[in-house]
């Protein structure tokens, strides 16, 4: 199986080693597909390098199937099938947890509707038994009760999306790039109205229309053979009837006859520009064109759009095109970020400039290469992963339901690699020069009505052409007896395959930095990073931000090349390199193909070792930093983690800054170049770094490889800095802290406490108690505020890792009516856990057993295993750690895990920050008394109460 992996990327590894793209080879996923007597379609791929099988299985239907009147309805039938099934009561999730499953959900689209697990190969059975279940045995479970549940906490995940800056933006354009009776008009999650009137008629209806196995492609990838498949998918699902035949909507292109426009109003930052087009449907050759032509237009720092509108015009500070393929009809979309005080009429001027010097002359022969190279590379390392949100699984998917061919996938490579820059440009001129659809959404005024606005949006009309569904050729279905005894419940996973981690090897480079290496052989590529001791945290005594802005510009020029030289070498090498830093640590990584790992390195190291800080770059950065930071304040959780850390810790603490890194605008307004080439030589210094590898290399390779770029690298003659992580008092009384967010759909509740350092003896046993009080899906927190109470889409605790005293945070974005309520219900269950509710051997034990049993498929990938190598390095844990991780999980008990929590749950000591609409929420909260009440700013200054 190694073998067969190492294939998936030879075509990739061929290419970037200097063949063209045209003459590189196509991966290859192999597979294997039948169909039992009942219709259902079963797709095989064995993958045996874990012990873990990725469940996938696709029902064709979404909500471009849905009738008028019952938008949003495939959506909420989704979150139904989590509620439970006849056999099974309760929540869906119960079993996996306790399993150890990992990259378990469901999702709905326009075409299809789709759940998947990756489980241990021995907890297969139970898995196919539930998805079976519910598939065969789901209504005699649902009543209104559930169906309640469920329409309340989509309606909160409908609000909860509306409250994110732009979280308007699909359903308007959906209305104007589609006419009324295409199906993809109204976008998934529905409208409010049509979510009341769902009635469990329509959820019996939609069970027999479209649930029956017919209908259903089942996709196993994984630790699994082909006669394994065979047997279980007969066994768990060979009873369950085919279902009627689904007709199937065709595919429906209607492009605008003439551009229009409309404008929307939102709580954002800075104007947004969106132009959309309708475009063909995926499967198309077309759409495999036009991929290629948004990529050069802009896909990037070296597109064409972003040349021009960023570096050269500097009227945006941010600009991408894209396609976004489906199986009726294709969008592409062009989004721009207005930089502040430019009017928005030039940056349209100079993208029609750009567009029509394009559709004149399309792409140059670099561009399409280049753009082959990134989108090739980007599918090829999406084949490490067997399953969730993508992966093999879903690759083989997508291509059985919407085409009828796993394969699809390689059609559409192979369609990439001969395209040419006159075929790119045929279908630029055929598609990109038709009408589009301009959305501009500009900041709201106070008073502002959304609701209002909306309503006003007429969208497209009817339009004549529809082409009818077609109804799938007549073919006689049997449905066999069961071989399941379901009276017997969910099957017992009674055994768990052991964890499979590679030993960490260290080493040393000339200059004394230390190299530890994971080794890794699935795919020939490499990934490398190189951690130095910094972080937020050493903003202390700086300018606030001056550690990630520091960190951002090493992705800019060197000083031998600008930092468009740079990007273009990194795409035509097909490596990733990025930069980032987290509350301690600064990072650079690269993702590099084995058969480029050498010019790599070598553009890593100029990366590293050598940043130019030019001024160009710093104001183009400085802009767009600014932009952002201005951004984190119209998004309700971006204004939390801003406020609440400085809050908790106090300014003078080291940790007292905004959670996200960015600073404040006075601060990056202030930065100058002396100020990262002081940073850079305080902390980002070969004697204050770590280079960390795991990939498809040796230790006797790599180290001679690292030498070479970095071996001669010396450190400053200057002390490296010490940063005060001091230990900071627990809060003798609670406060709380409102933002004011007018008219918004939802409120945010952040509240949070201190813990001990990551470090600390006991990080397991409050780590396990936290996911039993907030941690998981089952936990009690989000039990209680999203399937009791129906007043949040989702509602948890989070422990932050830190070196010093790290955060628990309580999140929870509820309805606005039921603010006061929910954060009531979050301090009930605080002073529960700690008082006479204290949590139970049953619930530690499912949390030390999720834990344990995900250890198998938490590692499948080399990005995984690299993280935990991170782990081991900044946390100071010994090199076996995730070997033994086992046996100190099992240690854990209840009273080791009520010790933990205790020493840190102390309910009426919360600091909470609660961002809303203060007009609704603010009398409310006052009247719970949780504590003195302030409100503030987005930069935790107090402003004057509406009261």
């Amino acid at each position: 199986m190694k073998k067969r992996l190492a294939l998936l990327a030879a075509g990739l590894l061929s290419m970037a080693g200097g063949a063209s793209a045209a003459t590189a080879t196509i991966p290859d996923i192999p597979y294997t597909r039948f169909q039992l007597p009942n219709g259902l379609t079963v797709i095989v791929h064995e993958d045996h390098k874990a012990p873990v099988v990725a469940v996938s299985i696709w029902y064709h239907v979404g909500s471009a199937d849905e009738p008028t009147g019952k938008t949003g309805f495939a959506h909420l039938f989704e979150h139904l099938m989590f509620s439970g099934s006849e056999n099974h009561k309760g929540t869906y999730f119960q079993p996996f947890e306790v399993a150890g499953a990992t990259d378990m959900n469901g999702t709905t689209w326009f075409d299809r509707t789709n759940y998947f697990e990756t489980v241990p190969t021995t907890a297969l059975d139970m898995a196919l038994w539930m998805e079976s279940d519910r598939m065969g045995h789901l209504l005699g479970a649902i009543g209104q009760k559930e169906l309640d549940t469920q329409r309340g906490v989509v309606q909160n995940e409908k609000r909860q999306g509306e409250n994110e800056p732009y979280g308007r933006v699909d359903e308007n354009v959906l209305a104007n790039i589609y006419p009324a009776n295409h199906p993809y008009h109204h976008d998934t999650i529905g409208s409010m109205a049509d979510l009341d009137a769902a009635s469990l008629a329509d959820v019996k209806q939609w069970f027999h229309d479209y649930y029956g196995a017919a209908n259903t492609t089942l996709v196993l990838a994984g630790d699994i053979t082909l006669e394994q498949a065979k047997a279980k998918a007969q066994k768990y699902f060979g009873d369950i009837p085919a279902g009627p035949p689904v007709p199937r909507q065709q595919p429906w292109v209607v492009p605008l006859s003439a551009d229009t426009r409309g404008v929307q109003h939102d709580q954002v930052a800075q104007t947004r520009i969106m132009r959309t087009w309708a475009v063909p449907q995926l499967g198309t050759d077309d759409a495999v064109q036009l991929d290629l032509a948004t990529t050069v237009l802009g896909g990037g720092k070296t597109s064409r759009l972003y040349q021009r509108l960023v570096y050269q015009d500097k009227l945006a500070d941010d600009v991408s095109v894209g396609i976004s393929p489906f199986a009726l009809s294709s969008r592409v979309q062009l989004s721009v970020d207005v930089k502040q005080g430019v009017d928005p009429a030039k940056v349209e001027a100079a993208i029609a400039d750009v567009w029509k010097d394009f559709l004149a002359t399309g792409p140059t022969a670099d561009e399409l290469e280049r753009a082959k190279v990134a989108n090739l590379a980007g599918f090829v390392r999406g084949l490490e992963k067997v399953g969730g949100f993508g992966g093999k699984a879903v690759i083989l998917a997508e291509g059985q339901v919407y085409r009828n061919d796993p394969e699809g996938y390689k059609k559409d490579l192979e369609r990439a690699q001969q395209a040419t820059p006159a075929s790119v440009l045929a279908a630029s001129k055929k598609w990109l020069g038709k009408g589009s659809y301009t959305l501009t959404i500009m900041p709201a005024a106070p008073g502002f009505d959304p609701a209002a606005e909306d309503k006003a949006v007429v969208g497209l009309p009817k339009a004549e052409g529809r082409p009818a569904p077609v109804m799938p050729a007549a073919k006689r279905y049997t449905a066999g007896a069961s071989q399941v005894d379901r009276a017997k419940g969910v099957p017992p996973v009674a055994s768990f395959p052991d964890l499979s981690f590679p030993k960490l090897q260290r080493g040393k480079l000339k200059n004394g930095i230390e190299v530890v290496l994971a080794e890794r052989h699935t795919v020939p590529v490499t990934q490398v990073q190189i951690l130095f001791d910094a972080g937020y945290a050493a903003d202390q005594g700086r300018k606030l931000g001056t550690a990630s802005f520091t960190s951002t510009l090493l992705n800019e020029s060197t000083s031998d090349l600008d930092s468009v030289e740079v990007a273009r070498r990194k795409e035509r090498l097909g490596a990733i390199i990025g930069s980032n830093c987290s509350l301690d640590t600064c990072a650079v990584a690269l993702n590099a193909l084995n058969a480029e790992l050498k010019p790599s390195l070598a553009l890593f190291a100029d990366v590293v070792r050598h940043p130019a800080f030019k001024a160009d770059d710093i104001e183009r950065v400085r802009g767009q930093w600014i932009a952002g930071i201005a951004q984190e304040k119209t998004d309700p959780t971006g204004l939390a983690l801003r406020t609440l850390p400085p809050l908790l810790y106090g300014k003078q603490h080291a940790y007292g800054i905004p959670f996200t890194g960015s600073g404040t605008e006075k601060a990056i307004a202030s930065l100058t170049a002396e100020d990262f080439k002081a940073f850079q030589r305080d902390y980002l210094r070969p004697d204050n770094a770590r280079i960390l590898v795991a990939g498809d290399t040796t230790l006797d390779a790599i180290l001679p490889q690292l030498d070479a770029v970095f071996g001669d690298w010396t450190a400053p003659s200057s002390a490296k800095p010490t940063k005060n992580i001091g230990t900071v008092a627990a809060q003798p009384k609670p406060r709380v802290f409102l933002i004011n967010r007018t008219d918004a759909p939802q409120s945010l509740i952040l509240a949070g406490l201190l813990a001990p350092s990551t470090k600390a003896k006991d990080a397991l046993d409050l780590g396990i108690a936290n996911g039993a009080f907030g941690g998981t899906f089952t936990s009690r927190l989000n039990m209680n505020l999203r399937e009791e109470k129906r007043w949040a889409y989702g509602a948890q605790s989070m422990l932050s890792d830190a070196q010093g005293q790290r955060p628990l945070l309580f999140y929870a974005p509820v309805q606005t009516d039921k603010t006061a309520e929910s954060a009531q219900e979050i301090l009930k269950e605080a002073r529960a856990v700690v008082g006479p509710k204290p949590l139970t051997d049953a619930e530690i034990a499912k949390i030390r057993a999720q834990r344990v049993r995900a250890l198998p498929g938490s590692y499948e990938t080399t990005s995984a295993v690299l993280a935990a190598m991170s782990g081991i390095v900044i946390y100071d844990r010994p090199d076996d750690y995730v070997q033994t991780l086992k046996a100190r999980i099992d240690a854990v008990n209840r009273t080791s895990a009520e010790a933990a929590l205790s020493a840190v749950m102390h309910p009426d000591s919360l600091t909470w920050v609660i961002v809303g609409d203060l007009r609704k929420i603010e009398a409310p909260v006052r009247a719970l008394n949780l504590g003195p009440i302030q409100v503030i700013d987005g930069d935790g200054e107090p402003v004057k109460s509406s009261k």
